[in-house]
């Protein structure tokens, strides 16, 4: 993969627009580091022409060795200005660039979220971590240290130049002359090692992808014997990484070659012209020196360069990475305007049709309505199609035929996070994260008043829970319901759902694992979620469904039955009825 120079341009335009005083007051310090690098051999030389030509005997030789004391000590007190400059020249640099990668980093994770679930399919955890984390990272290096490095030790060279014509044009134009050639080959070299680092960190997302897979699972791997194809499949994966890490590093030998053929043929060239030429009287003992240490300073930025020219090619690899994410296709067009009203929402789907690929659809012509207020018990065997019907209500895919309806509305005309709003589902995994109490139950919503949180948690039954807290709503939760019952997780989740007030609730078996006690807490409390309001219950068994008003049982994506609850309970001849004659409490077997 070749990543063009403009690119790499737009990329640094785009993420330190934004700091333009930082890096105004980093080109503060690069330039005046740089002039004194350029200016400081100058008091060397003034030094060793004035220290050769000095007689000792002739009158105002006190001057003389005074002006060279005063010389020495210049030198000294630039040389540590040079280095202060250089320090918070490197401060500020690293400000920068982390700047702009926490900003990369912010919109890569942005972008992310906003794409449908097609694309989370397709990537695991370890994936994106690698592109949003690692990725970033290597770019973090590149902010900082091409400005710093880079982009000053190319000044740096370009002052050494000008100091050069100054003393003599010709000696200038030979310079000019080899460190463009330099610069050339260099520039050359640059993309050799780009598509080698690709791979080397696709190989490392492929690694730590089947990482994160096999220590989820870690129980079932244990429990069913596969801890050897684990290990195998570990060793395929980290051998697959090295060879090609291998291979990405070995391309960068050549630039590490070139650099050291390059230097050794210039200090040779600087060394025998100076000779020559101060053996000729054409030049001062101090001026020789200065050809000969300006010629060794070229290679100081030459070899910056090429050192930096690696962390350009890792970040050209990352940079082709993340422009591969960013020409995802998020095929959910957010572009609605329309808005939802409060309250219980109608509920209807015209003709869907919807499949995860384009080979197999899941549902089938899909057609029915749910009036406002009212509850629907959804039944089915695994892969009827009972979770699709939840995922297009909150849109995380987008439909193949047809529309889905909330109040009349097309569901494709309202912006995605208005639609979400109006929506709120409980099922059996509960999803906390490592925050306070507070953020768990808001979703880190800071509007939510801690009286309304307060009341809702004592309203769940949560109560006794609540009050062992040792810092109340400030108390930090472990992430994955750690900690917690099966039944307070739940709760939990109900009272996120209260806290939303949607007009439309969807349950997944909310009441299912539990011991009856608790099992009668969370029945209560569907009892006043559904209170004015549409639901739908997603059920696995036949008693989770007694309180809906209608019943719908899917068979292959198509409706095999849809009805009244008492008028299907009724009808001797309906599948729902028998299922409940048989009885049958498990539906999706």
């Amino acid at each position: 993969m070749n990543v063009s120079a403009r690119r790499y341009g737009s990329i640094l335009f785009q993420y330190l627009r934004p700091q333009t005083p930082r890096v105004a007051l980093l080109a503060v310090l690069l330039l005046s580091a740089i002039f004194l690098k350029v200016a400081n051999p100058q008091i060397i030389r003034y030094f060793l022409d004035a220290a050769t030509t000095v007689n000792r005997t002739a009158p105002g030789s006190e001057a003389t060795a005074a002006n060279l004391i005063g010389a020495a000590a210049a030198f000294l007190f630039f040389a540590f200005l040079i280095q202060g400059f250089s320090i918070a020249a490197t401060y500020v640099g690293e400000n920068v660039g982390w700047r702009a990668t926490n900003a990369l980093r912010r919109d890569l994770m942005l972008y992310s979220l906003q794409l449908d679930m097609t694309f989370h399919n397709e990537k695991t955890p370890g994936d994106m971590i690698e592109r949003i984390d690692s990725d970033v990272l290597d770019m973090a290096i590149f902010f900082s240290q091409f400005i710093i490095r880079v982009l000053g030790n190319i000044l740096l060279l370009a002052g050494i130049l000008f100091a050069l014509y100054a003393e003599d044009w010709r000696i200038g134009l030979a310079m000019t002359i080899y460190a463009v050639f330099a610069l050339f080959c260099f520039n050359k070299l640059r993309g050799v090692a780009v598509p080698y680092w690709k791979a080397a960190r696709d190989a490392s997302s492929d690694l730590f992808g089947f990482l994160e897979e096999q220590l989820s699972g870690t129980e079932d791997i244990k429990a069913s014997g596969g801890v050897p194809y684990v290990m195998r499949n570990l060793y395929r994966f980290g051998r697959v990484r090295l060879q090609r890490e291998r291979k990405a590093g070995a391309m960068n030998t050549y630039l590490i070659q070139t650099w050291i053929a390059l230097y050794y043929a210039g200090r040779f060239i600087a060394l025998i012209a100076g000779f020559l030429l101060f053996a000729s009287g054409f030049l001062t003992l101090g001026t020789a020196f200065l050809l000969i240490y300006y010629t060794d300073a070229i290679f100081r930025p030459l070899r910056e360069i090429t050192n930096e020219i690696q962390n350009l090619q890792k970040a050209g690899g990352s940079i082709g990475r993340i422009d591969e994410l960013y020409r995802t296709e998020n095929k959910i067009k957010d572009a609605g305007t329309q808005r939802l009203p409060t309250g219980a929402l109608e509920v209807a789907f015209e003709h869907v049709t919807f499949g995860y690929n384009k080979t197999e659809n899941i549902l089938t012509d899909l057609d029915f309505t749910l009036a406002p207020g009212k509850v629907l018990g959804l039944l089915g065997r695994t892969g009827s199609g009972k979770t699709t019907i939840t995922r297009l209500l909150f849109r995380l895919y987008e439909i193949t035929q047809g529309a889905v309806r909330l109040n009349g509305v097309d569901i494709r005309a309202v912006p995605v996070a208005e639609l979400q709003t109006h929506i709120g589902m409980v099922t059996q995994e509960v999803q906390l994260f490592r925050a306070s109490v507070r953020d768990n139950l808001t979703f880190f919503d800071r509007t939510i008043a801690d009286e309304k949180i307060l009341a809702t948690i004592h309203d769940l039954e949560l109560g006794d829970w609540f009050d062992g807290l040792p810092d109340g709503l400030d108390s930090i939760l472990e992430g994955g319901a750690k900690g917690l019952s099966a039944g307070e997780a739940q709760l939990l989740a109900f009272a996120r759902v209260f806290l939303k007030d949607p007009g439309l609730v969807i349950m997944d078996e909310a009441s299912s694992r539990l011991d009856p006690a608790t099992e009668q807490k969370i029945e209560r409390a569907i009892d006043k979620l559904l209170q004015g309001r549409s639901g739908i219950i997603v059920a696995h068994r036949l008693g989770t469904v007694q309180r809906a008003d209608e019943i719908m049982i899917l068979e292959n994506g198509v409706i095999g039955e849809h009805g009244n609850y008492a008028q299907l309970v009724a009808d001797p001849d309906s599948r729902f009825a028998s299922l409940l004659r048989t009885g049958l409490e498990e539906v999706t077997a």
